[in-house]
Protein backbone atom coordinates (compact mmCIF):
# COMPACT_ATOMS: atom_id res chain seq x y z
CA UNK A 1 0.00 0.00 0.00
CA UNK A 2 1.62 3.33 -1.03
CA UNK A 3 1.49 6.80 0.75
CA UNK A 4 1.35 10.10 -1.12
CA UNK A 5 2.84 12.90 0.53
CA UNK A 6 1.15 16.47 -0.31
CA UNK A 7 4.06 19.09 -1.14
CA UNK A 8 2.85 22.65 0.05
CA UNK A 9 4.51 25.39 -1.98
CA UNK A 10 4.43 28.48 -0.71
CA UNK A 11 3.19 31.15 -3.51
CA UNK A 12 3.88 33.94 -1.39
CA UNK A 13 7.37 34.61 -1.95
CA UNK A 14 7.11 37.18 -4.29
CA UNK A 15 4.46 38.79 -2.33
CA UNK A 16 7.22 38.45 1.02
CA UNK A 17 10.27 39.90 -0.94
CA UNK A 18 8.33 42.93 -2.65
CA UNK A 19 6.79 43.15 1.14
CA UNK A 20 10.29 43.30 2.25
CA UNK A 21 11.42 46.00 -0.02
CA UNK A 22 8.70 48.24 0.71
CA UNK A 23 9.77 48.03 4.60
CA UNK A 24 12.97 48.38 3.60
CA UNK A 25 12.37 51.78 2.18
CA UNK A 26 10.16 53.07 4.95
CA UNK A 27 12.65 52.49 7.45
CA UNK A 28 15.23 54.23 5.34
CA UNK A 29 12.68 57.11 4.43
CA UNK A 30 12.22 57.44 8.61
CA UNK A 31 15.88 57.57 9.14
CA UNK A 32 16.37 60.00 6.24
CA UNK A 33 13.66 62.39 8.09
CA UNK A 34 15.05 61.83 11.36
CA UNK A 35 18.38 62.38 10.21
CA UNK A 36 16.83 65.49 8.68
CA UNK A 37 15.11 66.85 12.25
CA UNK A 38 18.17 66.18 14.11
CA UNK A 39 20.60 68.24 12.12
CA UNK A 40 18.14 70.93 11.89
CA UNK A 41 18.00 70.88 15.89
CA UNK A 42 21.70 71.64 15.34
CA UNK A 43 21.02 74.48 13.05
CA UNK A 44 22.45 73.07 9.97
CA UNK A 45 20.11 74.18 6.96
CA UNK A 46 18.58 71.31 4.00
CA UNK A 47 21.11 71.72 2.03
CA UNK A 48 23.92 71.24 4.97
CA UNK A 49 21.93 68.22 5.70
CA UNK A 50 21.73 66.69 2.55
CA UNK A 51 25.69 66.99 1.58
CA UNK A 52 26.53 65.27 5.19
CA UNK A 53 24.30 62.49 4.67
CA UNK A 54 25.67 61.66 1.09
CA UNK A 55 28.93 62.57 2.31
CA UNK A 56 28.48 59.68 5.51
CA UNK A 57 26.77 57.59 3.39
CA UNK A 58 28.98 57.72 0.47
CA UNK A 59 32.38 57.75 3.16
CA UNK A 60 31.14 54.40 4.71
CA UNK A 61 32.94 52.63 2.17
CA UNK A 62 35.99 54.57 2.53
CA UNK A 63 39.00 53.64 4.55
CA UNK A 64 41.63 55.68 4.78
CA UNK A 65 44.56 53.64 5.46
CA UNK A 66 47.03 54.85 8.63
CA UNK A 67 49.29 51.82 9.47
CA UNK A 68 49.87 48.10 9.76
CA UNK A 69 50.42 45.83 12.36
CA UNK A 70 51.93 42.88 12.37
CA UNK A 71 50.91 40.08 15.57
CA UNK A 72 51.01 36.25 16.26
CA UNK A 73 47.89 34.08 16.21
CA UNK A 74 47.05 30.66 17.64
CA UNK A 75 45.82 28.69 14.76
CA UNK A 76 44.01 24.99 14.91
CA UNK A 77 45.31 22.97 11.86
CA UNK A 78 44.49 19.50 11.10
CA UNK A 79 46.99 16.68 9.66
CA UNK A 80 45.80 13.85 7.47
CA UNK A 81 48.10 10.61 8.02
CA UNK A 82 47.33 7.16 6.48
CA UNK A 83 47.97 3.90 8.23
CA UNK A 84 47.02 0.66 6.38
CA UNK A 85 44.93 2.29 4.30
CA UNK A 86 42.94 4.26 6.78
CA UNK A 87 42.74 8.06 7.08
CA UNK A 88 43.55 9.82 10.75
CA UNK A 89 42.82 13.25 11.18
CA UNK A 90 45.58 14.83 14.19
CA UNK A 91 44.57 18.28 15.11
CA UNK A 92 47.86 20.45 15.86
CA UNK A 93 48.46 24.57 16.51
CA UNK A 94 50.69 26.77 14.95
CA UNK A 95 51.47 30.19 15.29
CA UNK A 96 50.84 32.27 12.47
CA UNK A 97 51.91 35.94 12.13
CA UNK A 98 48.39 37.63 10.75
CA UNK A 99 49.24 41.20 9.56
CA UNK A 100 46.06 43.92 10.44
CA UNK A 101 45.56 47.35 8.58
CA UNK A 102 44.65 50.01 10.80
CA UNK A 103 42.69 52.57 8.86
CA UNK A 104 39.95 55.70 9.66
CA UNK A 105 36.72 55.45 7.98
CA UNK A 106 35.71 58.17 6.14
CA UNK A 107 32.17 58.08 6.62
CA UNK A 108 31.96 57.15 9.96
CA UNK A 109 34.52 58.70 11.60
CA UNK A 110 36.30 61.58 10.35
CA UNK A 111 32.82 63.29 8.73
CA UNK A 112 31.65 63.52 12.54
CA UNK A 113 34.71 64.67 13.61
CA UNK A 114 34.33 67.98 11.06
CA UNK A 115 30.89 68.03 12.79
CA UNK A 116 31.14 68.04 15.76
CA UNK A 117 34.54 70.31 15.54
CA UNK A 118 32.18 72.76 13.68
CA UNK A 119 29.49 72.74 16.25
CA UNK A 120 32.19 73.40 19.13
CA UNK A 121 34.10 76.27 16.95
CA UNK A 122 30.71 78.21 16.47
CA UNK A 123 29.29 77.60 20.27
CA UNK A 124 32.57 77.85 21.68
CA UNK A 125 30.47 78.31 25.50
CA UNK A 126 29.89 74.41 25.04
CA UNK A 127 33.36 73.37 24.48
CA UNK A 128 33.52 72.23 28.81
CA UNK A 129 30.05 70.67 28.99
CA UNK A 130 30.72 68.93 25.54
CA UNK A 131 34.01 67.21 27.52
CA UNK A 132 32.46 66.21 30.07
CA UNK A 133 29.69 64.47 27.83
CA UNK A 134 32.44 62.96 26.03
CA UNK A 135 34.64 61.81 28.64
CA UNK A 136 31.12 60.06 30.44
CA UNK A 137 30.35 58.47 27.01
CA UNK A 138 33.43 57.19 26.05
CA UNK A 139 33.41 55.48 29.39
CA UNK A 140 29.70 53.51 28.95
CA UNK A 141 30.91 52.77 25.50
CA UNK A 142 34.24 51.64 26.37
CA UNK A 143 32.26 49.26 28.93
CA UNK A 144 29.69 48.14 26.82
CA UNK A 145 32.14 47.47 23.35
CA UNK A 146 33.17 43.76 22.89
CA UNK A 147 36.16 42.84 20.99
CA UNK A 148 34.84 40.26 17.90
CA UNK A 149 37.52 37.76 16.14
CA UNK A 150 37.60 37.89 12.56
CA UNK A 151 35.52 41.55 12.61
CA UNK A 152 36.95 43.69 15.08
CA UNK A 153 35.31 46.41 17.80
CA UNK A 154 31.55 45.94 17.88
CA UNK A 155 29.54 48.33 19.81
CA UNK A 156 25.56 47.98 20.83
CA UNK A 157 23.51 50.51 18.47
CA UNK A 158 21.00 52.10 21.45
CA UNK A 159 23.28 52.51 24.30
CA UNK A 160 25.71 55.16 22.79
CA UNK A 161 22.77 57.58 21.94
CA UNK A 162 21.18 57.19 25.57
CA UNK A 163 24.14 57.85 27.36
CA UNK A 164 24.71 61.11 25.30
CA UNK A 165 21.54 62.32 25.81
CA UNK A 166 21.49 61.10 29.59
CA UNK A 167 24.76 62.70 29.58
CA UNK A 168 23.42 66.17 27.97
CA UNK A 169 20.10 66.59 30.20
CA UNK A 170 22.64 65.86 33.49
CA UNK A 171 25.88 68.63 31.91
CA UNK A 172 23.71 71.00 30.09
CA UNK A 173 19.87 70.55 30.52
CA UNK A 174 19.08 74.21 28.50
CA UNK A 175 20.94 73.72 25.55
CA UNK A 176 21.03 69.68 25.21
CA UNK A 177 21.39 68.89 21.43
CA UNK A 178 25.02 70.51 20.96
CA UNK A 179 26.23 68.73 23.74
CA UNK A 180 23.94 64.89 22.76
CA UNK A 181 25.70 65.12 19.25
CA UNK A 182 29.28 65.89 20.16
CA UNK A 183 29.54 63.74 22.99
CA UNK A 184 27.20 60.37 21.20
CA UNK A 185 29.73 60.79 18.36
CA UNK A 186 33.03 61.41 19.77
CA UNK A 187 32.53 59.22 23.09
CA UNK A 188 31.77 56.47 21.00
CA UNK A 189 34.31 56.65 18.56
CA UNK A 190 37.00 57.19 21.62
CA UNK A 191 35.46 54.87 23.73
CA UNK A 192 35.00 51.74 21.41
CA UNK A 193 37.66 52.33 18.95
CA UNK A 194 40.51 54.26 20.20
CA UNK A 195 40.97 53.00 23.57
CA UNK A 196 40.56 49.34 22.24
CA UNK A 197 43.33 49.79 19.39
CA UNK A 198 46.08 48.16 21.65
CA UNK A 199 46.25 44.63 20.54
CA UNK A 200 43.76 45.18 17.66
CA UNK A 201 45.51 42.96 15.39
CA UNK A 202 45.13 39.71 17.55
CA UNK A 203 41.78 39.28 16.61
CA UNK A 204 43.06 38.44 13.59
CA UNK A 205 40.45 40.69 10.87
CA UNK A 206 42.77 41.90 8.00
CA UNK A 207 41.59 45.88 8.44
CA UNK A 208 40.26 47.35 11.76
CA UNK A 209 38.46 50.46 10.40
CA UNK A 210 38.43 53.12 12.81
CA UNK A 211 34.42 53.90 12.63
CA UNK A 212 33.84 51.39 10.40
CA UNK A 213 32.53 48.48 10.65
CA UNK A 214 30.58 47.37 13.88
CA UNK A 215 30.88 51.32 15.06
CA UNK A 216 30.13 52.71 11.61
CA UNK A 217 26.58 52.30 12.57
CA UNK A 218 26.79 53.39 16.14
CA UNK A 219 28.43 56.35 15.55
CA UNK A 220 25.90 57.52 13.21
CA UNK A 221 22.87 56.55 14.92
CA UNK A 222 23.99 57.62 18.18
CA UNK A 223 24.31 61.32 17.13
CA UNK A 224 21.10 61.05 15.40
CA UNK A 225 19.34 59.30 18.11
CA UNK A 226 21.02 61.23 20.91
CA UNK A 227 19.44 64.50 19.47
CA UNK A 228 16.19 63.54 18.91
CA UNK A 229 16.07 62.03 22.58
CA UNK A 230 17.00 65.63 24.33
Amino acid sequence: MGYRIRVYRHHGSVFFAIFGLLLTAIVIFLLIGATEVAFQRLGFSRLQVVLILVGTFVGASVNIPLRRVKSLKRVLETEEVQFFWITYRIPRIEVKEVSTLIAVNLGGALIPLVVSLYLLSTHLQAVPYALLGVLSTAIVVHLVARRVPGLGIATPAFIPPIAAALAAYIIAPSAPNIIAYVSGTLGTLIGADLTNLRGIGELGTPVASIGGAGTFDGVFLTGVIAVILV
